[in-house]
């Protein structure tokens, strides 16, 4: 069978990979109740196992990059997709607390294996005036993972019990393995010079992307934390009805981001950044303000969008930015936007909760708009 050409070859690697990576991510939201009874959980410990991922997140991030630009994007791939398969194995047979937690652990780390090498390799084979396109269709597929993650999971659960989900998981780890084993190139082109992280934070640019960034994973942290509570007091929401305000969200966000990264190729990175931070603080405090569910979904489709505005230009940017430098250290680069996105998780729901409690949800989510209007500030003399 006759390989695809190289860039149709890491983009489809890309997506497959991304959107895996979600998928099984997810897989575990409908089933932390069953496992909090099964196992006699406190939320303290259901906490733990499920935010195990992040924390190996930003522990592995520098290393994974490292190993990536010193020793190529192929093999760090697959020996995250071999440690993957591990953990999903596990969290299929395993009925101990502490082993779900280090295989959750474990996926932490196999997901930096998976991120970092897989945009580099899409930095590697794309241009600028079509990287932006090639990265936004790569993210569409990962939140096509975690829109079908959770009720694919649920399903599976409810009628083949809860390893079932896992078993699937491991079928298409298995599909991913052989994709990229079959697309990537066993011998990867030099790359030049390595640039270390000092040089690349020098670099003022790279420095508003990453702040951009952090604040685009703020923005659905701050939402799936304070919204929900909201929609089922004021508008007398159901559970299932909140998940398809957020869901709507998702799929405008999925719908976009290869279209703004697209945009981005063609009028620039900062141009596409300028306005969702502009339409962040006009869209946010509407899901509090509204009166009607029909408008609630629009608002949330309106700030899907506005996080492909804000977070699609950041990584095709970042990786212009090490091209101009003389450098293909991009899983470097990247790696500063991955410890800047996990940032911004953590800091959404503590500083969104603390804003509620103190002012509203309304008046909260109207000063976080402000917040996004100042960092036009920070972007002052930025062109690219």
């Amino acid at each position: 069978m006759r390989r695809p050409a190289p860039p149709t070859a890491a983009l489809l690697v890309t997506a497959l990979a991304f959107h895996v990576d979600m998928l099984l991510y997810y897989l575990l939201v409908p089933l932390l109740p069953r496992y909090a009874r099964d196992l006699q959980l406190n939320q303290m410990e259901v906490g733990i196992l499920f935010g195990s991922y992040a924390v190996a997140l930003l522990l592995a991030t520098f290393p994974v990059a490292l190993l990536t630009d010193r020793y190529g994007r192929r093999g760090t791939m697959l020996w995250g997709l071999a440690g993957l398969m591990v953990t999903t194995l596990v969290f299929a047979v395993s009925k101990q607390y502490w082993l779900l937690v280090l295989a959750r652990f474990l996926q932490g780390v196999a997901g930096a294996a998976t991120w970092l090498p897989g945009m580099a390799l899409l930095a590697d084979h794309f241009p600028a005036e079509s990287r932006g396109k090639a990265m936004g269709t790569a993210f569409a597929a990962a939140n096509l993972g975690v829109l079908i993650g959770p009720p694919l999971s649920g399903f599976l659960d409810q009628h083949g019990g809860p390893s079932t989900p896992f078993l699937l998981g491991a079928v298409l780890v298995a599909l991913d393995a052989a994709g990229r084993a079959f697309l990537l190139p066993v011998t990867e082109p030099k790359r030049g010079p390595k640039l270390p992280f000092r040089q690349l934070l020098s670099n003022r640019t790279i420095r508003v992307f990453a702040g951009a960034m952090a604040l685009g994973s703020c923005l659905w942290a701050l939402l799936e934390s304070t919204l929900p509570l909201d929609f089922n007091r004021r508008l007398g929401q159901s559970p299932t009805q909140i998940g398809l305000c957020f869901a709507a969200a998702a799929v405008a966000h999925t719908l976009t981001s290869p279209l703004m990264g697209r945009l981005s190729d063609r009028i620039g990175r900062a141009r596409v950044l300028r306005v969702g931070l502009v339409l962040a603080a006009i869209l946010l405090p509407l899901p509090a303000l509204l009166p009607r569910s029909w408008m609630v979904v629009v608002a949330m489709m309106g700030l899907g969008s506005t996080a492909s505005f804000i977070m699609s230009p950041c990584s095709p940017a970042v990786a212009d930015q090490v091209e101009r430098l003389g450098s293909q250290s991009f899983a470097s680069a990247f790696s500063i936007l991955n410890l800047a996105y996990s940032v911004g998780m953590m800091v959404g729901p503590l500083v969104g909760g603390a804003l509620v409690q103190g002012l509203g949800l309304a008046w909260a989510l109207g000063l976080s708009g402000l917040g996004f209007a100042a960092y036009l500030l920070a972007m002052k003399g930025i062109r690219t």
